[in-house]
């Protein structure tokens, strides 16, 4: 299949995502080819940093599982979106487990990410399912206190400690405290993590049991907390507000093509094509290449990438400015007040 010519046709809302509704089908048996072929390689780390003699091989076998982790990741994050495995019982045991063993059990995963999805680009709605943004204008008023818990929470070291902020205390203690009958298998996962943790130590050695079952998870919680901020807080994104706002654009303004080699797109389950996925979450994400290659609407997203300069700039950005309809900088954003 060709790639259809940039800019051919300008479908909007309902229209645009009836047409990318063919994308939707699954095939299951890919599926489920696609989830054994991660387990099995990410097994096959595990069981390399367990028998391993060497400290230098297993931190390696640890770091790959982090990003196979990623991966693994995508596989329960469309499963809960009905885009894998619907209506299949056993598909929906395994996730359950896969979610419990991630940090990022069902009842909380699903609660924030569907409201992320309903009210993406909307800044009074942007902390739930995703990193918070205010406004510049709310910035002016907004009480010294919470102006620090806001930049603390959007700091480079919160983000790339994502295995404590992000999914411990934003994915299990928090949404516990909050609604606790709902929630309360949140902390119960982290409790069995770390008593894993601790019965790998005594029974494995410290070293083993870091690159086991501390080094993925951080590395993989790490990499996904930085997804979820530069997929929603990049240099070319749009809020809209109000009347203004709507599903379709905020999903192809206010979300970012992540371009990455074929390789780390593979271990992040495509999810760099973020804003195809938000224009519809139902598609799986092995198809979501070709769903961009065939709609024109679809092929001039704002796009970011690994590169240290794209990175540091999604990094510095700080509050949306209005009148200038674009993020401004933390340097920007004070300048700006004063």
């Amino acid at each position: 299949m060709q790639d259809a010519e940039p800019g051919a046709l300008r479908r909007g809302g309902a229209e645009l995502i009836k047409a990318t509704a063919p994308f939707e089908a699954e095939n299951r048996l890919v599926s489920y080819l696609l989830l054994a072929q991660t387990l099995a390689v990410l097994g096959g780390l595990l069981a390399l940093v367990v028998w391993s003699p060497y400290w230098q091989v297993q931190l390696l076998a640890g770091l790959l599982a982090g990003l196979l982790q990623v991966r693994l990741f995508i596989f329960y994050h469309d499963a809960v979106h009905g885009a894998l495995f619907r209506k299949d019982p056993l598909a929906a045991v395994i996730m359950s487990v896969v979610g419990f063993y991630l940090l990022a059990v069902r009842s909380v995963w699903k609660e924030s990410h569907d409201f992320h999805h309903q009210h993406n680009g909307k800044i009074a709605s942007s902390a739930i399912g995703s990193f918070p943004i205010l406004s510049q204008e709310a910035i002016k008023t907004t009480p010294a206190g919470q102006l620090r818990a806001y930049a603390l929470i959007r700091h480079p070291l919160s983000i790339a400690g994502g295995y404590f902020t992000v999914f411990i205390l934003g994915m299990a203690v928090m949404p516990f405290l909050r609604r606790p009958g709902r929630h309360w298998i949140a902390p119960v996962s982290v409790v069995v993590h770390l008593i894993v943790v601790a019965l790998a130590v005594y029974a494995l050695g410290w070293v083993t049991a870091i690159c086991a079952l501390v080094v993925p998870p951080v590395v993989s919680m790490a990499l996904g907390s930085y997804l979820f901020y530069a997929q929603h807080n990049f240099p070319a994104m749009q809020i809209r507000s109000g009347a203004d706002w709507d599903y379709v654009t905020a999903a192809l303004r206010g979300s970012s093509m992540f371009q990455m080699s074929r390789l780390m797109h593979w271990f992040t389950g495509n999810i760099g094509y973020h804003h195809v996925h938000h224009v519809n979450h139902r598609i799986p994400f092995y198809r979501l290449p070709e769903t961009m290659r065939a709609i024109p609407e679809l092929q001039d997203p704002g796009c970011t990438s690994w590169r240290i300069g794209d990175v540091l700039a999604c990094l510095r950005l700080y509050a949306w400015d209005a009148q200038q309809g674009r993020m401004l900088t933390y340097a920007e954003s004070r300048a700006s007040a004063a």
